[in-house]
């Protein structure tokens, strides 16, 4: 009997020193992260840059979570207090319509801290256009309205966000700077690596031109001398006429593969793809983990 007494206060006392210790610690977690400067991202691809460039001296919030379009969606309450309380605000800056929608009212609700524009020194293709070589450059705000806001989507350009989110960060904590500047160089050498394994792996692709329900490819394609050919556009379905249309290109440029994107319908590529014999394949334009992300869309690409 003492023998089962003593072992049930062995195990009783065990157990309460793992509940003491995971309380510490989530306590010591707690405090730790509480010391993090806030800092607010649009989409999910910018945490990772702010993440790469902040280490363990930030806490980075998404507005548009993963699933979510930046074409439909509203923030809620408790993103809003995480914005009431950063020091930074990192905005793509390109014409992505979350920020055009929701802009003013982010800002209203801290006036206090620094807002970041991405786009700073990125040069803007035109939505209208759907291919290599047509751009324009970015000069103003108040001309990203008609640009294609996807700059995200070209590791150069991703380079230059990252840049100037660590102009950002240096500004609002600048006793850190080297640590920063430690990170910064670490990630755009691996921003390199990802633009060099893109070049690779597209260098044998012969068709060049790409099908893509939701035109967001358009860096990319300029970027790696590629082509594509929008099914929607205007966030409009195509009609009809439209589709006939779209069919006939592909058989006439030999595509087999519709890449179409998750945030999206898939009706339309769907149809494209029974009609010429071929298939849709999915690729994100807004997964977190960029790099890579980065390489299966050059993969699908490559293999479509």
């Amino acid at each position: 009997m003492e023998k089962r007494i003593l072992l049930l206060i062995g195990v009783l006392f065990v157990a309460l020193c793992l509940i003491g210790a995971y309380i510490y610690i989530t306590l010591q977690t707690e405090k730790e992260i509480s010391k993090r400067i806030g800092v607010v991202v649009s989409i999910l691809p910018q945490a990772e840059f702010a993440e790469k460039v902040g280490g363990d001296k930030v806490q980075v919030t998404v507005m548009v979570p993963l699933g979510a379009s930046p074409h439909t969606y509203e923030p809620t309450p408790s993103q809003l207090k995480e914005v009431s309380k950063a020091k930074m605000y990192a905005k793509v800056g390109s014409g992505v319509e979350f920020e055009l929608t929701w802009m003013d009212k982010i800002i209203s609700v801290n006036r206090e801290m620094l807002v970041v524009d991405c786009s700073k020194g990125i040069e803007l293709i035109g939505e209208e256009h759907g291919h290599e070589g047509e751009h324009h450059e970015h000069k103003e705000e108040h001309k990203h309205h008609g640009a294609d806001p996807h700059i995200w989507l070209s590791p150069k350009n991703a380079k230059i966000m990252v840049e100037n989110i660590y102009q950002g960060l240096i500004q609002i904590d600048p006793p850190n700077q080297e640590y920063y500047a430690r990170n910064k160089e670490k990630y755009l050498q691996e921003l390199d690596e990802l633009d060099n394994g893109i070049v690779q792996a597209l260098s044998g692709k012969k068709n060049r031109k790409i099908m893509v329900y939701h035109p967001a490819w358009a860096y990319f394609a300029r970027d790696y001398g590629l082509e594509q050919i929008p099914i929607e556009k205007e966030g409009k379905e195509p009609t009809p006429q439209g589709i006939a249309s779209l069919i006939k290109q592909a058989k006439e440029n030999n595509i087999t593969v519709i890449f179409a994107s998750p945030q999206f319908s898939t009706k339309s590529a769907e149809v494209i793809a029974k009609e010429i014999n071929g298939k849709v394949v999915l690729i994100s334009p807004l997964e977190k983990n960029y790099l890579e992300n980065m390489r299966k869309v050059a993969e699908a690409f490559a293999k479509g």
